[in-house]
């Protein structure tokens, strides 16, 4: 079975606790972020929609206030810098939406081989 990333964070979201790998993808972030020095600390029973709105939110005020962290941040995480050159940064909003999409999809990743393999 190869690895299919899902075209959105919702769907990549209800996949993870369809695969009941949610809890897991919630541990992989919240590791990530505090070896980043970014601690975000998502609750195992935080809602699907309160983490897509915690992560846009801690994307969306390193992007303004702490734009080396942001870097270091997507290093750890190994988000792939093609990705991230592709997105449209006019609008920051928007573009934290894109990111923590990216992040999620990178993290959803590690979990979903983690779990195979």
């Amino acid at each position: 079975m190869t690895f299919t990333p899902p075209q959105n964070t919702d769907l990549l979201l209800s996949e993870a606790q369809k695969e009941q790998l949610y809890i897991k993808l919630i541990e992989q972030l919240n590791k990530d972020f505090n070896l980043a020095n970014e601690p975000v600390d998502f609750a195992s029973d935080t809602t699907p929609i309160a983490l897509k709105l915690g992560l846009q939110e801690k994307i969306f005020k390193l992007i303004n206030h702490k734009f080396a962290e942001y870097l270091n941040l997507l290093y750890i995480i190994d988000v792939p810098e093609k990705d991230i050159k592709a997105l449209n940064g006019a609008d920051i909003a928007d573009l934290s939406e894109q990111v923590a999409f990216l992040l999620l999809k990178r993290e959803w990743q590690k979990v979903w081989f983690r779990n195979r393999y």
